[in-house]
């Protein structure tokens, strides 16, 4: 809900809360993909909510189409500020994991780009690239919407979809159904807790890869290990460091099963995988405070 503390009361506020309440869902499933930050998308959409605010609502005669265009343009601004940012990043960039165990915040409409890993994907877009994306796979925003809010014409955001589409298909995703997605967590899980090399080398694509994500915390991988031996290897390697003297639990990460794994009641790992039919293709290893701590917030809204 938006902060209410700072306007004043009145017939035109209520209405103005109703109408931006109602779309909330969607303004922050657009920001979230676009800036794969859970709170970033919170910091954008509270942002449209202070526009909305000053905002004659008598003067729109979509709100809904108003909001969408607000909240996609100010994040693109985001988003291309963002990139210089990650630049500074020591180590692999992944983007801030979200519980969507209830998603009423993330407006899943459509189950596409909220994947961890397609929203890694999306990062190598361009920001308007991906908000064409955004809009029309995730949300089915017809052509001509989508070049208003990012003023284009349709052709262009057409072409802009079309090439993003082509950059996702291009990475050999068949993924999975949530079933086998838990079931090779938990197997992977197992032969990690043991240091199986063999286990693991079963479980991994060819040509799988592991992202750790530390922004330089110490005894974390500065870089993705790639390919099936040496991620068994890696993964071999950290058990002792991992497993021994923490607890694991089960949570729904971004639509995916995943494994947060607790010192004591303090997150230290949150394990998400992505899959496809040739097996485990990527391993994403969350150990960022920060974005552990935003998880765990993105959580805690649902309690």
């Amino acid at each position: 809900m938006p902060d209410q503390s700072a306007v004043p009361g009145g017939a035109e506020l209520d209405e103005a809360v109703a109408t931006f309440t109602a779309v909330r869902p969607r303004l922050f499933g657009i920001a979230y993909r676009m800036l794969g930050s859970w709170t970033e998308a919170e910091d954008i959409v509270q942002d449209v909510w202070l526009r909305w605010q000053g905002t004659d609502g008598r003067t729109v005669v979509n709100p809904a189409a108003f909001l969408a265009t607000v909240t996609t343009r100010l994040c693109i601004n985001v988003a291309q500020s963002a990139r210089a940012r990650r630049e500074s990043y020591i180590g692999p960039w992944l983007p801030e994991p979200v519980d969507t165990s209830a998603d009423p915040t993330v407006g899943a409409e459509r189950g596409e780009a909220i994947e961890l890993a397609v929203l890694l994907l999306l990062e190598k877009l361009t920001p308007t690239e991906r908000a064409a994306y955004i809009l029309r796979e995730s949300f089915a925003y017809p052509y001509p919407e989508i070049a208003a809010i990012l003023h284009l014409s349709p052709a262009n955001a057409r072409q802009l979809v079309s090439r993003a589409r082509k950059h996702i298909a291009g990475q050999d995703r068949r993924p999975v159904d949530r079933t086998a997605h838990r079931r090779l967590l938990e197997a992977f899980v197992t032969a990690a807790q043991t240091g199986n090399v063999a286990s693991l080398e079963h479980l991994l694509a060819t040509d799988v890869i592991s992202y750790s994500d530390a922004n330089g915390a110490p005894r974390a991988a500065k870089i993705p290990v790639i390919g099936r031996a040496r991620v068994a290897t890696f993964v071999a390697g950290i058990s002792a460091r991992i497993w021994r003297g923490t607890r694991s639990v089960w949570v729904e990460a971004n639509g995916r099963p995943g494994v947060l794994v607790l010192t004591g009641d303090t997150p230290t790992i949150l394990l998400t995988i992505s899959v496809s039919d040739r097996g485990i293709q990527q391993i994403q290893w969350m150990k960022n405070p920060t974005k552990l701590a935003a998880f765990a917030r993105s959580s805690a809204r649902l309690a």
